[in-house]
């Protein structure tokens, strides 16, 4: 009996010491460090295409593709904040591995449900790379900044001006549910892009882009004269009939591009636009914590909208940095927001895994994954904005090689027949050939839990 209670204590031991609390001080750098650290540690864990078996760039089910690509951005984001590497070789591994036809991050596996926006994720942490001076792949490997180019490049030839006047559709492939929609989230990854490009290279077709998609919104309703985002539109009815849902990321890839034209051009135009953003997050936040209103409050929530929050929180951060009169607006939300997240890291076996309800009301509900845990390692590491130098440029540090025609090779202009393109329809063929393959042969690749995804309910 002696020896059994000896085993008990010593196991009640090893479970307590592997306990780890947050204490986080929004003051400390030191402390900050230390806690992304312990909160990053659970997101790895989550993390499994670098086992034996697993698929390097993928999430088990039920994370997306593009969520993927958005992890490896936030940890991207770490190393440049924190000065830690420790996930740099599984990030570079991952994002090697994914890049996919036309070195644009198209894998072929994910073609049956591959969006514009999906693409642009994995394209934006390809741009943090670059700007966060993260070594380029060797060996004839694409470079960080030509494959952000080749995103680019890809969607640049899909605006669609056979309806709306324009914008990008939500779907790449016309055979997918979702291409009638022109949603704002893909235009606002393009425009994203096309902004960072130009702060980058200062090459005037970046920028020109970014204005015609800015420009492009506003016409059709998806930025609204205070500045609100809305979801989409879709163009069976020429975009007049809108979706009015608003998610942080929607303003937050528009507040970080415009940030950077107002920091390249420094134009009173762009530096209004961008006070006009940072007022309108008002409808995210009670009392200066960060809520996804539109789901968050009802607890419907669906895998993708549990992550949005870490992309408002990154943008926060990269905008603070750029636009640095813009402090003081920031720096009250994303202070209380870091504390409120901090305090709902209380999950899992170490008490380190964070809830998605930061809001002191909300507490009362449970929320935890990737998703979950990407939030709140953002919204906290991006207290560390003002200790780092801020992203390179081609005449400031960096150095990842430029290639303007990265993407080009790829046959990609809307058609007014139908919509599809050449490159769709040669997909679109092969799609159908592997599936009818498969079908016939009884193969369970196509169903497997990894590679399955499904049309994403808003």
């Amino acid at each position: 009996m002696k020896g059994l209670i000896n085993a008990m204590l010593c196991t009640w031991a090893l479970q307590t010491s592997a306990v780890i609390a947050i204490h986080l001080d929004i003051q400390s750098p030191e402390s900050v460090k230390q806690t992304v650290k312990t909160l990053s540690e659970d997101l790895r864990q989550h993390y499994i295409g670098d086992r034996e078996g697993g698929t390097p760039g993928l999430l088990p089910h039920p994370y997306y593709w593009w969520q993927c690509g958005a992890m490896f951005n936030t940890f991207i984001d770490y190393w440049y904040y924190t000065g830690d590497d420790r996930y740099n070789a599984i990030t570079v591994q991952a994002m090697e591995h994914q890049i996919g036809d036309f070195d644009a991050f198209m894998p072929p596996n994910q073609t049956k449900s591959l969006g514009n926006d999906d693409q642009a994720f994995w394209g934006m942490a390809a741009m943090s790379a670059a700007e966060n001076q993260l070594p380029d792949l060797e060996n004839g490997k694409p470079s960080w900044l030509s494959l952000a180019q080749a995103v680019f490049n890809t969607q640049k030839n899909r605006w669609d001006q056979t309806t709306c006047g324009g914008g990008l559709r939500w779907q790449i492939f016309f055979f997918n549910d979702g291409y009638d929609y022109k949603n704002t989230i893909s235009n606002g990854c393009f425009f994203n892009l096309a902004t960072r490009l130009y702060k980058y290279l200062g090459d005037e077709l970046y920028s020109s882009w970014a204005e015609k998609v800015w420009e492009w919104e506003v016409t059709v309703g998806l930025i609204t004269e205070d500045y609100l985002f809305y979801d989409g539109a879709w163009d069976k009815e020429n975009c007049t009939v809108l979706d009015y849902k608003r998610w942080t990321y929607n303003a937050g890839v528009h507040m970080a591009g415009v940030a950077a034209m107002w920091n390249t051009t420094q134009s009173d135009i762009w530096r209004t636009r961008l006070e006009g953003i940072i007022k309108g997050l008002s409808v995210f936040f009670e009392d200066d914590v960060m809520v996804e209103t539109t789901c968050e409050q009802r607890g419907t929530c669906n895998v993708d909208q549990r992550s949005f929050k870490a992309y408002l929180s990154r943008w926060m951060g990269y905008t603070a940095i750029v636009a640095p009169w813009t402090r003081d607006l920031i720096d009250p939300r994303l202070q209380a927001s870091a504390t409120a997240a901090a305090a709902q890291c209380t999950g899992g076996a170490n008490q380190t895994s964070c809830n998605l309800y930061w809001a002191v009301k909300n507490d009362q509900s449970s929320s935890f994954g990737v998703g979950e845990q990407m939030a709140a390692l953002e919204v906290i590491q991006n207290l560390l904005y003002s200790t780092v130098d801020g992203p390179a440029t081609q005449k400031r540090g960096g150095s990842s090689l430029s290639n303007p025609n990265a993407g080009l090779d790829i046959e990609a202009k809307p058609t007014a027949a139908g919509g599809a393109t050449a490159g769709e329809k040669v997909a679109g063929s092969v799609l159908t050939i592997v599936i009818l393959a498969g079908t016939l042969a009884g193969a369970g690749w196509l169903l497997s839990e990894q590679d399955e995804k499904c049309f994403r309910q808003r």
